[in-house]
């Protein structure tokens, strides 16, 4: 793997004091979109690590989202993509990413410079795999979570206008602000406002660049909402409980 720099985001330089609270799996109130993307890829999970965990605090949020959602649409559901990720997961999964991207733009991955523009692309949408305690990835914490919105009726996810973890300009949350009214666009823009605003009341924070992730207690979530200090530090797996 060709490793990057220190991550330098907006939100690097908060402060973290971890609360402590464990990670837990996920209550089947809140549906999984399985088989989970990461580990279909093969990414290096472990025989006991489960992706479908977060931060207990993180999970009790999540739940009074759908409770919201419900509220407002109840044919609709939250629907989990993807959630804690151990830090090799974080640095498989980028190098897949950065692949893809090369793949698709047809660059040889002998110009430096070519891959040096896709791996700057990638690092808008995946942060880097760092193992400094003080600039965990999000994921890593237990703190962020990738979403969409679902039908009840059978559980099939909702167009939204760009499928999760594209390295795109669509993936940006207003990109059909713009639309034409009553068009197509104009419905994926509906919708991704509204799993906004259920996960923001929430109290979560939304990436600037990506429709699906949320987080709540990370460095991210600490410069958007403008607390003092992030409350979630990387989490092993083996905080883990029933």
């Amino acid at each position: 793997m060709v490793g990057f720099s220190k991550p330098m985001r907006p939100w690097s330089d908060r402060p973290i004091h971890d609360n402590g609270e464990p990670l837990v799996a996920l209550p089947p109130t809140l549906l999984r979109l399985e088989p989970h993307p990461y580990v279909a890829a093969g990414a290096p999970y472990g025989p006991s690590a489960d992706p479908f965990q977060l931060r207990s605090g993180v999970v009790d949020r999540l739940l009074a989202a759908q409770q919201d959602l419900q509220a407002r649409q109840s044919d609709l559901l939250l629907a989990i993509f993807d959630a804690w990720r151990p830090l090799a997961v974080q640095a498989y999964m980028v190098e897949q990413a950065v692949t893809a991207e090369i793949n698709r733009r047809g660059i040889d991955r002998a110009d430096r410079e070519q891959v040096a523009a896709v791996r700057q692309a990638v690092g808008r949408f995946w942060a880097p795999p760092s193992p400094d305690p003080s600039t965990p990835p999000p994921r890593s914490t237990g703190a962020a979570v990738d979403l969409t919105l679902a039908s009840q009726s059978d559980g099939g996810p909702l167009a939204m206008g760009g499928e999760i973890d594209a390295v795109d300009v669509i993936s940006e949350p207003d990109h059909y602000a713009a639309a034409a009214p009553d068009s197509e666009e104009a419905l994926w823009h509906q919708r991704r406002k509204l799993l906004a605003s259920v996960m923001q009341s929430a109290g979560f924070a939304q990436h600037p660049n990506e429709w699906w992730h949320f987080s709540h207690g990370d460095q991210l979530w600490a410069w958007r909402s403008a607390a003092g200090c992030a409350i979630y530090a990387a989490a092993p797996s083996s905080s883990l409980t029933a």
